[in-house]
């Protein structure tokens, strides 16, 4: 919206939800823009932790937020716009952000998507390529493993890497928060363990 940049007042409003639960992140090339301001002020106030990505290291939105990221990227080819290369680092910082993002949230298995929705044909032949990837199994076993697991990418990808059963994989996801490397020791646990009690005789009195 044209001039909204401009309303200080504005950004406030939009943050009037936000909470000390939360992470607000101000972008602004020219780091100057009255309605990020707004916002960090209204967000710091409510607790939230604060952030600015910017195109200009002397910003003065720097103060308002607890951590900057300043992108030097110097001047535009085309004076004027922002829409080049300052704009195109904010983009390429945000890119870096969410994939640290997913990685730190256990979305991920080495370098792969470990949660990805089948919503289509390509996503449903990629969630097949995956596993074929991280587990070097062929896609007859892969598309098995898959289909026991209900198509839940991360019960499949479990299952597969530790050698357990679906239902083994998702509880071991369950009591890892999702997050596939950690489930794969508890799954991997439970595998030995159930070994362990078939070898031993009187299993039937463990504890």
């Amino acid at each position: 919206v044209e001039g909204a940049e401009d309303d200080a007042a504005g950004g406030a409003a939009d943050a009037a939800g936000v909470t000390a639960a939360d992470l607000v992140i101000g972008l602004s090339a020219s780091g100057r823009t009255p309605y990020v301001a707004g916002a960090l002020t209204a967000s710091a106030r409510r607790g939230a932790f604060t952030a600015v990505v910017t195109c200009n290291p002397g910003s003065p939105l720097r103060s308002l937020a607890r951590v900057a990221i300043a992108a030097d990227t110097g001047p535009e080819a085309i004076a004027g716009s922002t829409r080049l290369k300052a704009t195109s680092a904010l983009k390429l910082i945000l890119n870096g952000f969410s994939t640290a993002l997913m990685v730190r949230l256990g979305k991920t298995y080495s370098n792969l998507m470990a949660e990805a929705s089948a919503t289509n044909d390509k996503l449903r032949v990629r969630r097949v390529r995956m596993l074929r990837e991280a587990s070097g199994a062929d896609e007859a076993a892969c598309e098995a493993v898959l289909t026991q697991a209900g198509g839940d990418l991360p019960t499949a990808l479990v299952a597969l890497l530790a050698g357990v059963g679906a239902q083994q994989a998702r509880e071991a996801l369950n009591a890892t928060d999702g997050t596939v490397r950690a489930a794969l020791g508890v799954a991997q646990q439970m595998s030995a363990l159930l070994r362990l009690s078939k070898e031993i005789p009187g299993r039937g009195q463990l504890s």
